[in-house]
């Protein structure tokens, strides 16, 4: 590459979204999963999750079937300094997800996830505030429990302009009944 790009590192959206937009979107991610999830091959019945890298979050995530529910510490890059670096943000996040689509013929197979979480900034322009964050992606089983997902993320609070993010993550899950 030559130009400008070449060195140039990669940045996050931003936009504003009036806010009944923005439930709309919220509503849409959610509900357009929700009519095929029913209809698929089954999952196992419970698992627990150690997340260590980022999505849903660094923390623990249990599920039960289709639904599970997640806490733990979030980074992300939802800010630049005055010379205009990009600068990790940190949050608490809980939520809870949908798990739908699974693929393959494997006993834990890999699948398509959306989830909604409550957030709380702990530092940054976000220090103390609480927002929402929409989530979907896939999440691919590798061997045994080990697992990545790679997906994308929408986070609105207010008083910010909405930020979407790719979401990626790495974790190990351990599956009983």
């Amino acid at each position: 590459m030559s130009g400008k790009l070449a060195g140039q590192r990669p940045t996050f959206v931003s936009f504003h979204l009036p806010k009944h937009d923005m439930k709309q979107v919220i509503l849409f991610l959610l509900f357009s999963t929700v009519s095929s999830a029913y209809a698929q091959r089954s999952f196992s019945k419970n698992e627990l999750s150690i997340n260590a890298f980022r999505n849903p979050s660094v923390g623990l995530e249990y599920r039960h079937r289709q639904i599970s529910v997640h806490a733990g510490y979030y980074p992300t890059i939802v800010s630049q300094n005055s010379t205009g670096e990009n600068q990790t943000t940190s949050f608490v996040r809980a939520g809870v997800s949908l798990w739908f689509l699974p693929l393959g013929r494997k006993e834990n197979p890999s699948s398509f996830y959306t989830s909604l979480s409550y957030v709380r900034g702990l530092d940054r322009t976000y220090q103390n505030d609480n927002g929402l964050m929409v989530d979907a992606g896939f999440r691919w089983m590798i061997w045994k429990g080990l697992n990545v997902r790679i997906g994308a993320a929408l986070l609105a609070a207010p008083n910010h302009s909405v930020k979407i993010n790719p979401t990626p993550g790495l974790s190990y899950s351990f599956f009983f009944k």
